[in-house]
């Protein structure tokens, strides 16, 4: 209980926070969006290509931006727990009998719900441009955008700490964004690819966290692309939880 208490403090307080500075929220949720307007026309031409996975565009579609939501969403967090730290809150926050985990939980825990909003408002947009899945579906969807905040969120605390400067966070995320992006098939489903770059694109975990989640959208709930893809993300969130709170006890020492 106590550690479920220290956990909601902390998750209060980051949620304070954001609602005290609701352009950045907007922002974040704007940029999917706009990936869904612009780009989601262009994908319907596309989808009549030979190789195009099974599927229309939007069952195609959605899920890649979902899955590039639940990443990039939450690995940027970094930046504000190095200003924190600059700032001393950090520190404070470290000289209190609080838990190590229930320090990174509560942030976690707010990073997660902010990229399952955005998904919920993702999917809403989708829906009235024209895909059509049932609610269970959507559901599972943000269950696994969920699942990928919480471990890229913890991720992302973990190197930040470990970095402390904006100058080697920012170009550490940028060297992990460009192939996950290329090798995942988020935008751009790899069957469309060169055979020596879709070999190359089995080596990436995300691109099975994202097929997995297009065969949910297809309704292949409990198809092994679907069971590892969650896998996968689980997978994530465990290394994620493990490296976020050995930095933050670290930093008592």
């Amino acid at each position: 209980m106590r550690f479920i208490s220290e956990t909601l403090v902390v998750f209060q307080r980051q949620l304070r926070l954001s609602l005290a500075n609701p352009t950045w929220m907007a922002i974040s949720i704007l940029q999917p969006i706009l990936y869904l307007t612009l780009f989601g026309p262009l994908l319907q031409q596309v989808a009549q290509t030979p190789g195009f996975p099974a599927g229309d565009a939007w069952t195609v579609f959605v899920p890649g931006l979902l899955v590039q939501l639940g990443i990039f969403g939450a690995s940027f967090v970094g930046f504000g727990i190095i200003a924190e730290w600059r700032s001393g809150v950090i520190d404070r926050m470290l000289v209190t009998p609080a838990s190590r985990w229930s320090l990174i939980g509560g942030r976690v825990l707010h990073d997660t719900l902010m990229v399952m909003a955005q998904g919920a408002i993702l999917v809403t947009a989708a829906t009235l441009m024209g895909l059509r899945v049932p609610f269970e579906v959507i559901l599972l969807g943000l269950v696994l955008v969920g699942l990928l905040g919480a471990a890229f969120s913890a991720i992302s605390y973990g190197a930040a700490l470990t970095l402390k400067s904006e100058n080697a966070f920012a170009p550490l995320i940028n060297m992990f964004a460009l192939p996950i992006l290329l090798l995942s098939g988020i935008l751009l489903p790899m069957t469309l690819a060169p055979g020596w770059l879709q070999t190359a694109s089995d080596f990436n975990p995300i691109k099975h966290v994202v097929e997995g989640l297009r065969a949910v959208y297809r309704g292949e709930i409990f198809a092994p692309e679907t069971l590892l893809g969650f896998a996968i993300a689980l997978v994530f969130v465990v290394i994620g939880a493990w490296f976020g709170a050995r930095v933050f006890k670290a930093q008592t020492k």
